[in-house]
């Protein structure tokens, strides 16, 4: 079990990107949540096995159709132990 925090740049607000990661991260068996930043990226927190991150980095690699990803950057955290995995509203 490994945590990461993933940022995704490019027009990934306004193109279902947060809905989305939650399918894919459900699918995978994803823990953690993601939300859109004030500087229009996307920020995700994620624990799962090494597989299911590679999974989830690489959908994070392309997006939802209408999405344009021009970066993805991630970095390894420390577990939280996150139940399940959320779309949150607020921005921090």
């Amino acid at each position: 079990m490994k945590h990461l925090n993933i940022h995704v740049f490019g027009k990934v607000q306004h193109v279902y990107f947060r809905l989305t990661t939650k399918a894919v991260a459900d699918q995978l068996g994803v823990k953690g949540f993601v939300m859109n930043k004030p500087d229009g990226s996307v920020y995700i927190e994620a624990e799962a096995d090494d597989f299911a991150l590679v999974s989830l980095l690489d959908f994070c690699q392309e997006g939802p159709d209408r999405a344009e990803v021009t970066e993805v950057k991630s970095t390894e955290g420390d577990l939280q132990g996150f139940k399940n995995f959320e779309v949150l509203k607020r921005i921090k």
